[in-house]
């Protein structure tokens, strides 16, 4: 079984790294210039995680919400003075882990000045997250550069918690990520929390007459009340609740056996449901017996994603600290 998973996981990859290749992205990227680069990230994530182990979550989606808009070129990391950056935009307020990726930047810029790209660190730190927490590993290709634009009307390229299958194919299809991508980083959802109001208009508010009838019918009845008895009502802008209820420290295929019983918490999650292709996918890994082959789908995918229009050779820069632009 194991030299199966194996076989397969050498097997997505090799393809996934034919694509990475056109873009000038490698594994070895950095052997000459930052051989440690690796081992430096991997000590502040193991020291990060063992006092917060709920960051890991966090910091996946800050790699996801970095590579959708502009491509994975750390363009959320940015500030700007009038609070006109991607990190100030409404999807990514609710962002965090910047002071830590600053941290982390500072101490990769120690071993190796000037060398390393934000963009490439948010992606091994995306990955290790996703180890630490008992997922899956994969060998990330390196070689993005960062760039120096950041716009926060540009994060309608974000897919929305409240998208119907349609529109997250559209916006997937726009960064080359197909319907099993879709379904398979998903899945992402398997670890961190979100707050009350990235769902709870399925709760209160379902088609627009604000009362506690107004639900979503296709989440399942007894998780909704769970939910309602968590988040009181849609002006909750605070609580936080577990997206993968008791494991959600844990990367498992715990997601799938909830989306599949009608209680993946945002509309997102349960738009997988209504088509045929995901649908299938997810009651397929729903019954816990093919670890492996998602944890394989769950690299391929990630890789496909880091893929994303990158900048790279001369283009863009190496920020000396991820927050601002070199000049």
């Amino acid at each position: 079984m194991a030299s199966r998973a194996a076989t397969m996981v050498a097997l997505l990859l090799a393809a996934v790294a034919a694509t990475c290749a056109r873009a000038q992205l490698h594994d070895k990227f950095y052997s000459e210039s930052c051989p440690s680069v690796e081992d430096v990230v991997r000590k502040e994530m193991v020291r990060a995680l063992s006092l917060a182990p709920s960051l890991a979550g966090p910091l996946l989606r800050m790699h996801f919400h970095d590579c959708f808009v502009r491509g994975c070129d750390g363009s959320v990391l940015l500030d700007s003075a009038n609070k006109t950056a991607e990190k100030d935009a409404q999807p990514n307020q609710t962002l965090r882990g910047f002071g830590f990726v600053e941290k982390v930047k500072a101490a990769v810029e120690k071993a190796c000045p000037d060398t390393v790209s934000c963009a490439d660190i948010l992606a091994l730190i995306a990955r290790d997250g996703v180890w630490l927490s008992k997922g899956p590993f994969w060998t990330v290709p390196l070689g993005r550069r960062d760039g120096s634009v950041s716009i926060s009307n540009e994060t309608d390229a974000l897919p929305p918690p409240t998208s119907n299958f349609t529109v997250l194919t559209q916006l997937f299809a726009a960064v080359n990520l197909d319907a099993k991508d879709l379904v398979v980083l998903s899945a992402g959802h398997t670890i961190g929390t979100s707050h009350c109001f990235s769902f709870s208009d399925r709760l209160y508010n379902f088609t627009g007459m604000e009362n506690p009838s107004d639900i979503d019918p296709t989440l399942e009845p007894q998780y909704m009340m769970r939910l309602k008895s968590k988040c009181a009502s849609l002006n909750d802008n605070t609580t936080l609740v577990e997206m993968d209820p008791g494991s959600f420290k844990t990367f498992d295929t715990d997601y799938f056996k909830l989306v599949s019983k009608r209680r993946g918490l945002f509309h997102s999650d349960g738009a997988l449901l209504t088509d045929p292709f995901t649908r299938a996918y997810v009651q397929r890994h729903a019954t816990g017996t093919f670890k492996d082959e998602f944890f394989a789908d769950f690299a391929a995918s990630m890789i496909k994603m880091g893929n994303a229009n990158p900048l790279t050779g001369s283009q863009g820069e190496i920020r000396k600290k991820c927050s601002v632009v070199n000049h």
